[in-house]
C-alpha cells in the first residue's frame, strides 16, 4: 500500500505542478471590479493539492514496513466508491439542464440520506443551507455565474435584488 501512496502522491504533485503552471497564464490574484482572476481557483488549489500530496508521500515514507502489505482498498471499499461515483458523474450530467443548484441539492440528498442513512433533520438542513451558501458565494460575493439550466428565470429576482 506504501508504494501505491508513493505512486499516487507523485502523480497528483507532478499534476499539480502543471496545473499551476497553466493557471500562471491567467491572472491569479483579485482583479478589481472583476473578483478573482481566471487562475486564482485553479493555482490555489493546485497548491492545496500539491501540500497534500506531499504530506501523503512524507508519510508513506515514514510508515513502518509491517503495513506496507495492506490491500490499497478493501473489498466493501470498491462498492462505495463505484456508488459515490456514478453518483457525482450523474449530479455533473445533470447541470447543464437542471441547474447546479438543483444537482447539489439532489446529490446532497442522495448521499447523506440514502447513501449515508443520516436523519431527515439533517439531511434537510444540509441539502437546503449549501446551495443556498454555495449561490452567494459565487454568484453574489464572486460574481462567478454557475449554470442554471431550466431553472434560470428562478434566479431573475436575486439578479436585480444583488446586481
Amino acid at each position: 500500500m506504501h508504494r501505491a501512496d508513493k505512486n499516487i502522491s507523485l502523480v497528483l504533485m507532478g499534476l499539480a505542478i502543471y496545473f499551476m503552471w497553466h493557471a500562471k497564464e491567467l491572472p491569479i490574484g483579485w482583479v478589481p471590479s472583476d473578483g478573482p482572476g481566471g487562475g486564482a481557483f485553479p493555482f490555489w488549489l493546485s497548491v492545496i493539492l500539491f501540500f497534500s500530496a506531499l504530506g501523503v508521500f512524507l508519510s508513506a515514507l515514514r510508515a513502518s514496513k509491517q503495513k506496507a502489505n495492506i490491500p490499497f482498498f478493501e473489498p466493501e471499499t470498491v462498492s462505495s466508491v463505484t456508488k459515490v461515483s456514478i453518483a457525482i458523474f450523474v449530479t455533473v450530467a445533470i447541470m447543464a439542464t437542471l441547474g447546479t443548484y438543483v444537482a447539489l441539492l439532489l446529490f446532497l440528498f442522495w448521499y447523506l440520506r440514502i447513501f449515508g442513512k443520516h436523519s431527515l433533520k439533517l439531511t434537510a438542513i444540509i441539502t437546503l443551507i449549501t446551495p443556498v451558501f454555495v449561490f452567494f458565494f459565487f454568484e453574489v460575493t464572486l460574481k462567478i455565474l454557475l449554470p442554471k439550466g431550466i431553472t434560470e428565470p428562478l434566479f431573475f429576482p436575486l439578479y436585480n435584488l444583488f446586481f
